[in-house]
């Protein structure tokens, strides 16, 4: 069985020696006409060469089945980070979702609940979301002050960062909570669906197509299946990726290592689908 040539088609190898070259162990690689033409005269078809295109596709898929194979490996520091953010996502926002109940939800939320009537009033509604908005800013400021890199900042920058990234954040550790069947968020004895959104959204200054695009994003971000430890470490992303005028911190250099961790960490309890 001869092996496939890796000559491209789309060079078209010339002899400068009128096909007088030695083909040998030592000089094989210096004129590809004439190492060609003796695999041609040895039986090989013309056939077996791969263009220049099949050839770059073919390189590409044996590199990413190398990386599939080895997987990369994360440094000490990388993996004293990732149980940082861990432990204060678990302190800190872990199950504030369940706590969404001590703020006075209107009873058309709960899951057992009837459905919302037409003429309902929505000022609880309003006062309701204010109140778990604000909690949930809170709990991730508390998340940030846990973690010692962030604390290192300078004051100006982590407030800077926060009011970049606090709103994000909440978002991403709201996803796990999305049901994909449903499309709403199931907040323990909670149920929110885009009709409450849109109740309360001519009052808050929200736009229905910015409500249907915020929606659409949480159900592409639930079907990639995240665990806890990726759901972390894209808030750790989120938090540290930095604007135009900060440095960088180190933090967010050993973050972007976040596809890997699911390989090194012991599996974590299925989150709602």
């Amino acid at each position: 069985m001869l092996p496939r040539r890796t000559v491209s088609k789309s060079i078209g190898p010339t002899c400068p020696f009128a096909g007088s070259c030695e083909v040998s162990k030592i000089q094989r690689r210096h004129c590809p006409a004439c190492r060609l033409q003796k695999c041609l005269d040895a039986g090989m078809r013309k056939d077996m060469i791969l263009s220049a295109e099949a050839l770059a596709l073919r390189r590409a898929k044996q590199a990413q089945r190398r990386a599939q194979q080895t997987p990369m490996q994360l440094s000490n520091e990388q993996k004293e980070l990732i149980q940082t953010l861990l432990g204060a996502h678990t302190r800190h926002m872990g199950t504030m979702f369940e706590q969404f109940v001590q703020f006075r939800p209107p009873a058309h939320l709960f899951i057992h609940h009837q459905p919302l009537p037409t003429l309902a009033p929505v000022l609880p509604l309003v006062t309701h979301f204010a109140d778990i908005n604000t909690f949930m800013v809170q709990q991730v400021i508390k998340f940030t002050k846990d973690l010692p890199v962030f604390r290192s900042l300078p004051i100006e920058d982590q407030i800077s960062l926060l009011k970049g990234a606090a709103v994000e954040i909440c978002h991403i550790v709201l996803n796990t909570t999305f049901c994909l069947q449903t499309q709403n968020f199931l907040c323990g004895p909670l149920r929110y669906t885009i009709e409450d959104a849109a109740r309360v959204s001519p009052a808050v200054g929200f736009q229905v197509e910015f409500l249907e695009l915020l929606f659409h994003f949480h159900g592409t971000l639930r079907k990639l299946q995240l665990q806890e430890p990726e759901y972390v470490l894209l808030a750790a992303m989120a938090l540290f990726s930095p604007g135009e005028h900060l440095p960088k911190p180190r933090a967010f250099c050993c973050t972007t290592s976040a596809q890997t961790f699911s390989s090194l960490s012991p599996s974590t309890p299925g989150l709602p689908a």
